[in-house]
């Protein structure tokens, strides 16, 4: 039986979870990346269960959690590091991305070709193309036209990685007006991340620039926070803007399909969209591994898309929140009474720490 082929462009997490996933007996698999090699610099994702679960059908999960870190509580937080709402971390790995990225490729059957160059048009064949070239996909344009286009938000990411694992007392997210800051330990070290209004780029960040304008930014937080961007350099840093997309109905169209950023890129506001990519990959693969194209393609929008877009909105949401200025007395008050709710509960449940 003649192999099917499916190109598939990008080489991020969700383009090498499905060149993973696919079987190498039914599928001529290329894999189309303009990096030469993987990123060395990334901040940490969490890994939620059903992200876990993925990499357990790639079969990696047990090499993820022996490089990652467990990531158990955390809390919600004033500028000065007063705890608003405590948060609960179980069963969530953390792992950075350049480790997420290498064992992913380690995951990618030796059958699967590598071709390294940018890709501004897809190969002209009847097999399936897969479009894994995140926020700003080349594919998303021409097969969903214009409209599809990405949108820059007002705020820039700045994060990183820094020796040291951070005291309990100082993990978690640290929000004030119009700016967050979040930390927690990755591996050895102290995982950071801040998210604020700049007019910074919006394509190329330099990343010098972006950490002297976070140091300041942040410069009446508390000590924990002074401290880590202190050591913070650009070597070991990441400066972005957030970008978005826009809401899609529909995944495929004819023998094309999206998955990951390209399809439903989100800001950061609630850790998912690694994690997303990852499901997206691994069902997709599952479906393709099973079923003729035509049906699984369909079976993938009906699995996937209304979940990822209700993600993207909840994400864009809890950025709002987070990210308050003129309503950040208020949010903070109901925060601290929800905090106090929730205590309230684990004391009566006997589930408190």
């Amino acid at each position: 039986m003649a192999m099917e082929k499916v190109d598939i462009i990008g080489g991020g997490i969700a383009g090498l979870a499905l060149a993973g996933r696919l079987d190498p007996g039914r599928f001529d698999v290329t894999v189309y990346e303009q990096r030469t090699e993987l990123p060395s610099v990334g901040t940490t994702l969490a890994m939620w269960p059903e992200a876990q679960q993925a990499l357990a059908e790639l079969g990696i999960l047990g090499a993820v959690r022996s490089r990652g870190a467990i990531i158990k509580a955390g809390a919600l937080r004033r500028p000065s590091g007063e705890a608003l709402l405590s948060m609960e971390g179980e069963g969530l790995v953390g792992v950075s991305r350049p480790e997420l990225l290498r064992l992913l490729d380690t995951a990618v059957p030796a059958t699967v070709r590598r071709v390294v160059q940018r890709v501004d048009r897809l190969p002209g064949h009847s097999g399936l193309s897969v479009g894994a070239d995140g926020v700003n996909s080349i594919v998303r344009r021409d097969f969903w036209g214009r409209r599809s286009t990405a949108r820059p938000t007002p705020f820039l990411a700045v994060r990183g990685v820094v020796p040291g694992i951070p005291s309990p007392q100082d993990v978690g997210e640290y929000w004030g007006r119009g700016q967050i800051f979040g930390l927690a330990p990755a591996g050895g070290g102290t995982n950071w991340y801040a998210s604020f209004r700049s007019d910074l780029g919006p394509d190329k960040v330099d990343v010098a620039e972006a950490l002297e304008v976070t140091r300041d930014r942040y410069a009446n937080h508390a000590p924990a926070v002074k401290e880590l961007l202190a050591l913070a350099s650009p070597e070991t840093s990441l400066a972005q803007r957030i970008w978005t997309t826009p809401a899609l109905g529909r995944y495929a169209r004819r023998n094309v399909v999206l998955v990951g950023d390209a399809a439903h890129a989100m800001t950061p506001n609630l850790g998912r969209g690694a994690c997303e990519a990852l499901i997206d990959a691994v069902t997709l693969g599952g479906l393709l591994n099973e079923l003729p194209t035509e049906e699984a393609l369909a079976a993938f929008g009906r699995k996937r898309v209304m979940r990822t877009q209700l993600l993207r909105l909840a994400s864009s949401l809890m950025g709002s929140v987070a990210l308050a200025q003129g309503a950040q007395p208020w949010r903070d008050a109901l925060l601290k009474q929800v905090g106090k709710s929730v205590a309230r509960t684990r004391e009566r449940t006997g589930t408190s720490k």
